[in-house]
């Protein structure tokens, strides 16, 4: 999803982009501890996916469940010390909305 425009974020559903963000957090664990670069790059990539969905109108009414997500993965990428929250567990949650996806096509 590098380099994704607003306009095409915006046509996928919920459950498209939340699975797609599961792949950046996905990678990020996989990064985790053996590549900072590419650690980090993910966790960006992550936080920008969860900012245009924050920023897409079509779920005003879910901003609190989308801040909450990010605001956990932003925990577990800092350690967990706030949440207890872990990048795999995150994927796992995230990865649900992709599979969700996937049976909806």
């Amino acid at each position: 999803m590098v380099g994704v425009s607003k306009e095409r974020w915006g046509t996928f559903t919920l459950a498209e982009q939340f699975g797609n963000i599961g792949s950046e957090v996905g990678r990020a664990a996989k990064w985790k501890g053996k590549d900072e670069n590419s650690f980090w790059g993910a966790v960006t990539r992550a936080l920008e996916l969860l900012d245009l969905t924050r920023m897409d109108r079509r779920w005003k009414s879910r901003r609190v469940e989308i801040d909450r997500a990010r605001e956990v993965f932003s925990d577990a990428v800092l350690g967990g010390h706030e949440y207890n929250s872990f990048l795999p567990d995150l994927e796992h949650y995230f990865m649900q909305f992709a599979l969700r996806a996937g049976s909806m096509m």
